[in-house]
C-alpha cells in the first residue's frame, strides 16, 4: 500500500531490519522495506490545525467513534476529542443490545449524554446501526420471529430515530447486510432478518427512519471492500448491485459508509480499483463516508518507531487515494486514542505489546498516523459544496 519509488537498501538499512522482530507473515511483505528506505516518509505538517479544523478547511468532515463511558469519565480524552473531531459517532451506545434491555423498554440515558455531549461541543452526531444482525439482546433470539418481525423493526427504527430527531444528524441504517459467501444471488447475508422478513428488511428500514426524522441522513455501512482480492471484489460487487436495487426503487439511502479496517500487513492494495468502485457509488448520486477507518498493527514489528511509520504509510495512501473522490465527504476513525480500541481485544498483538492502530497514542499526544491524516486532508482537493446533514449544519462548524 506503500507509494513507491525507485530505491535501493543499503546495508546499514538491512541491518537495521534484520535487528527488529517481525512474523512470518510480515517478513513476506516488501512494504517495510520501502518505508525504511523511503527518507520522505516522515509525514510533514504545518501549522497548529486540527484534524477537525483541516478536513473543515476543505468542506469535508474528520470524527471519531466513542462511548459514553469514555467521555463521562475521562475529562482529558474529553477534551481532546472535541478539540479534533467534528463528527461523534456513537460506536456502542444506540445499538439494540443497549438501547432495548427488554422488548418493552428503551434505555436511551447513554445516548442522551452523547447528544448532549455533540450539542455543547458544536459536534456533529452519528449513531450505529438501526440494523445489525450482531449486537442483538438476549430476549430477540427467543422473542423475535417471522410473524412479529416486521412489527418490532419498524417499532425500534421508529421509537429510536423519533426520539433523536434532529439530535442525531446521520444515521448507519442498515450494517454489513452484504455477504457473497452465503450464496445468495442477491449478494446478502443471511441473517435473521432476511430470514424473518427476505430482502424487503433494508428498504424497510431505510423507508422507516427517513420517515421519522426526515431531516437525517441515511447511510448504508458495510466493510471487506479495500484491497485488490477476490473476496473484496465480490463484496464491492455485490454492494453496487445492493445499492443500485435500493437507489431504483426510490429508497431514501444519502450515504454509502466504507468501513475501512486496514491491515498493516496487506500488500494488496489497488487504487485504481478503488477508484472506479467509489466513482460507481457516486454516479448513483450517494454520498461517501469512510466509515470506521483504523489500522490494525497485529502483525507488524514490535519497534514502536517503525510500526507507527508504517501504520501511518497505510493511512496516507489510502485516503490519497479516496479523497479524491468528490463524492467523498469525510472521514470517521473507529476511534481517536490507543487508549481505547476495539483492537486491544478483536486483534490482540502476539507479543503482547499494545496496539498502536489510531491517530493518538495512550497519552494523547499525535502520532505518525495522526501526521499522515493530517497531511491528506490537507491535500485533499477542496469540496465546493459542504454536505446538508440536516438543517443546522452550517452552524456546527
Amino acid at each position: 500500500m506503500i507509494k513507491r519509488r525507485p530505491l535501493l537498501l543499503g546495508l546499514s538499512s538491512l541491518a537495521t531490519v534484520s535487528a527488529v522482530t517481525m512474523t512470518d507473515a510480515f517478513k513476506n511483505s516488501k512494504d517495510w522495506r520501502v518505508v525504511l528506505a523511503d527518507e520522505n516518509r516522515n509525514f510533514p505538517v504545518s501549522g497548529q490545525a486540527s484534524l477537525r479544523q483541516r478536513a473543515a478547511a476543505k468542506n469535508l468532515i474528520y470524527g471519531a467513534a466513542t462511548q459514553y463511558s469514555m467521555l463521562s469519565q475521562d475529562l482529558e480524552f474529553a477534551k481532546n476529542f472535541a478539540q479534533e473531531c467534528a463528527l461523534l459517532v456513537a460506536e456502542a451506545d444506540l445499538l439494540w443490545q443497549v438501547l432495548r434491555p427488554t422488548p418493552d423498554s428503551f434505555n436511551f440515558t447513554p445516548g442522551d449524554w452523547l447528544a448532549n455531549f455533540a450539542d455543547t461541543h458544536n459536534l456533529l452526531f452519528g449513531a450505529t446501526h438501526l440494523v445489525w444482525h450482531e449486537a442483538m439482546p438476549q430476549w430477540f433470539k427467543n422473542t423475535v420471529n417471522s410473524q412479529n418481525a416486521k412489527q418490532i423493526l419498524l417499532d425500534h427504527i421508529t421509537t429510536v430515530v423519533s426520539h433523536y430527531a434532529k439530535k442525531v444528524n446521520l444515521w448507519y441504517v442498515v450494517n454489513e447486510a452484504v455477504l457473497p459467501e452465503d450464496g445468495r444471488n442477491d449478494g446478502l447475508r443471511n441473517t435473521p432478518w432476511l430470514q424473518f422478513l427476505g430482502p424487503d428488511y433494508i428498504e424497510i428500514a431505510f423507508r422507516t427512519a427517513a420517515a421519522a426524522d426526515p431531516t437525517a441522513f441515511l447511510i448504508y455501512n458495510d466493510n471487506g471492500m479495500d484491497y485488490d482480492t477476490n473476496y473484496n471484489e465480490a463484496k464491492r460487487t455485490a454492494v453496487l448491485k445492493l445499492l443500485e436495487r435500493l437507489k431504483s426503487r426510490g429508497v431514501p439511502v444519502h450515504g454509502f459508509g466504507m468501513q475501512a479496517h486496514l491491515s498493516g500487513d496487506n500488500s494488496s492494495f489497488n487504487p485504481a480499483k478503488l477508484k472506479t468502485f467509489l466513482s460507481n457509488i457516486a454516479s448513483l448520486g450517494v454520498k461517501i463516508l469512510i466509515s470506521e477507518m483504523d489500522v490494525t498493527d497485529q502483525n507488524l514489528p514490535t519497534d514502536v518507531d517503525l510500526r507507527d511509520r508504517l501504520v501511518a504509510g497505510i493511512y496516507q495512501d489510502y485516503l490519497s487515494v479516496v479523497l479524491e473522490e468528490p463524492a467523498v465527504i469525510g472521514v470517521n476513525t473507529w476511534g481517536l486514542s490507543d487508549r481505547y480500541t476495539w483492537l486491544s481485544w478483536f486483534a490482540p498483538r502476539p507479543d503482547g505489546t499494545p496496539v498502536r492502530p489510531l491517530p493518538l497514542d495512550t497519552n494523547l499526544h499525535h502520532k505518525l498516523a495522526w501526521k499522515a491524516i493530517a497531511g491528506a486532508f490537507d491535500k485533499a482537493p477542496r469540496r465546493f459544496h459542504r454536505i446538508n446533514f440536516h438543517q443546522n449544519l452550517e452552524s456546527k462548524k
